[in-house]
């Protein structure tokens, strides 16, 4: 029996699920309050981005995943979560630092579950599609769980389309004859180089440009509106203050 051409190292592939159980409970601490998230549901959401993405892509190859045949996988989850919760109000201030986060966690299960493929014989564009669920399907799993819009949740920052472009550069570069390991560097830098130069200069496809107006005018639409005067001890200003119906003091 033949070796596979590409095998996860432990390492890298237990680093990703640190990476995504930091990243995802960073993203579910500043829903505590508003979704009922208590510290568990905050360690467990950061536990289903940490390993989601690998149990899809190995699902998705016909494998029993292998963060469920190692003690480890799992013990590095729930620990980055726990990591990830503790230090978020420190994270809050260091934005650039959880948007590269994101963006190198969505690069390497990208290339992870895209190079795994291309070892198993899938051809090429089967394996850049099986790479782009790894990449996002931690984060599917989250806002399914808590609720969220899926398909809104990442309006303006290009979050597929990022994997996609790395993870077709990653088997484009196999196929012409660059070992495997060299093209899933090569991936998971231009994955994550899409997704930074998205998030810093607001970038998004124009669909979605137009279903994140949907969304803001729905979320608006009925809300009261009083004038600044109608409130008592509002500055005479002139502004329009917005009241929402679960609340009853106005804000502004």
């Amino acid at each position: 029996m033949t070796e596979p051409l590409f095998a996860i190292p432990l390492w890298a592939d237990l680093l990703a699920v640190g990476l995504g159980g930091i990243q995802g409970a960073l993203f579910a601490s500043g829903f505590r309050g508003r979704q009922r998230l208590d510290l568990l549901g905050v360690a467990v959401i950061g536990t289903m981005i940490g390993m989601g993405g690998g149990i899809i892509r190995d699902l998705l190859l016909g494998m029993t995943p292998a963060t469920l045949q190692s003690n480890g996988y799992l013990v590095t989850a729930v620990g980055a979560s726990l990591v990830g919760m503790l230090l978020a109000g420190i994270f809050d201030r260091l934005n650039r630092v959880i948007v590269l986060l994101d963006a190198v966690v969505i690069g390497m299960f990208g290339a992870f579950g895209t190079g795994k493929a291309l070892a198993n014989g899938i051809p090429l564009i089967p394996a850049v599609f099986i790479g782009a669920c790894a990449a996002v399907g931690g984060s599917v799993i989250r806002d399914i769980a808590m609720g969220l819009p899926v398909a809104i949740m990442h309006v303006g920052s290009l979050y597929a389309v990022a994997a996609v472009g790395g993870n077709l550069a990653l088997a484009a570069a196999f196929a012409l004859g660059m070992p495997i390991v060299p093209a899933a560097i090569l991936g998971i830098a231009l994955t994550a180089l899409i997704r930074v130069l998205a998030v810093v200069f607001d970038l998004s496809l124009p669909e979605q440009r137009r279903l994140a107006r949907r969304r803001e005018s729905l979320e608006t639409r009925g809300i009261p509106v009083l004038r600044a005067e109608d409130v008592p001890g509002a500055p005479e200003t002139g502004a329009i203050i917005l009241r929402r119906d679960d609340d009853e003091r106005p804000t502004r």
